[in-house]
């Protein structure tokens, strides 16, 4: 028994470095996986955001000498008007395209889902379709949906007999605004729409035959079953919506620039304009201004947090 119980403590040792080596090869396995990735993020994500905020305590065009003015450009954000302007517009897509985007697309996903239509694949596919396509060809097709000429709003509000005389959208500061938020809502539905469908057919069946038997309707059924058992997947649609809304330019960008009058400028836009537009470039003002949108930008996943706590519902 005392040799028996020698030998195995002989082996002991050398099974608990053969455990040490396996939890070192693993770490690094795991570390060669991530490296790539890391890299890339503090290479293209955190070093620039780093640099934006030494940017922005200085008075440089990215050409000439630079000069630190520390909080100067702070100072001047505040008194900007068109920054304030810019943000409203903002604001304003901020509410106005999430909630548009999140009622259409789970009207359309219960729909396709509860009803047993005929072809539902190929409607995912067609809803999808928007998102396939690139920023351009959409600003560009809602540009063409726009225009006073030939456009097609122009002439489908012909049929009906009304005459708009050439009326250009995007080109009165009274309807740009608007007409900025259907494009937003065109290309985001599709994939909200295609979300929200796999997460209703996660939902058992015999919860909707329970409500039915009980004399529910499909309104009934969509607001006291579906939202509430998918509420985390739409919650998080709401954030991203909501975070895309105030980070996004580039439609704009195409549709109007901006324009007319800066009634469509957005703070991503702005900011554009200041570093890389026609006239003289301002990288420390432009770099402030980005600080001020990431704070907005925590300030509204904050909100979202506050005013969708994350719910989970059991069934």
């Amino acid at each position: 028994m005392q040799a028996i119980r020698n030998e195995t403590n002989a082996d002991r040792p050398a099974r608990t470095g053969w455990l040490q080596k396996a939890n070192i090869q693993k770490r690094l396995f795991l570390l060669i996986a991530i490296a790539p990735a890391f890299g890339g993020y503090l290479l293209f994500t955190l070093y620039p955001n780093l640099m934006s905020v030494y940017y922005s305590l200085l008075n440089w065009n990215g050409i000439s000498e630079a000069k630190f003015v520390g909080l100067d450009n702070y100072a001047t954000m505040i008194r900007d008007k068109y920054v304030w302007r810019a943000l409203g517009h903002n604001l304003f897509y901020m509410i106005t395209v999430p909630v548009c985007v999140i009622l259409i697309s789970l009207l359309l996903a219960y729909l396709l889902t509860n009803k047993g239509y005929k072809g539902t694949k190929l409607f995912k596919v067609l809803f999808f379709f928007p998102n396939v396509l690139s920023t351009v060809v959409v600003a560009l097709l809602w540009a063409f949906v726009y225009d006073g000429s030939f456009g097609l709003l122009n002439a489908t509000l012909g049929l009906f007999g009304i005459d708009m005389g050439g009326y250009y959208w995007l080109g009165d500061t009274r309807t740009a605004l608007a007409a900025i938020v259907p494009p937003f809502v065109w290309a985001g539905v599709g994939l909200y729409v295609v979300i929200f469908m796999n997460a209703m057919i996660t939902i058992p069946r015999s919860l909707y035959e329970s409500a039915v038997m009980e004399g529910a309707g499909h309104m009934t059924r969509l607001f006291r079953i579906t939202i509430p058992l998918i509420s985390p997947i739409i919650r998080v649609s709401a954030l991203f919506l909501v975070l895309g809304s105030l980070k996004s330019f580039d439609k704009v960008l195409i549709l109007t620039n901006g324009g007319p009058s800066g009634s469509t400028d957005v703070i991503g836009l702005y900011m554009f304009n200041l570093a890389f537009g026609s006239e003289a470039h301002n990288y420390g003002y432009a770099s402030a201004i980005g600080m001020f949108l990431f704070v907005v930008l925590i300030a509204a996943k904050l909100l979202v947090d506050k005013f969708m706590p994350n719910q989970a519902y059991e069934y």
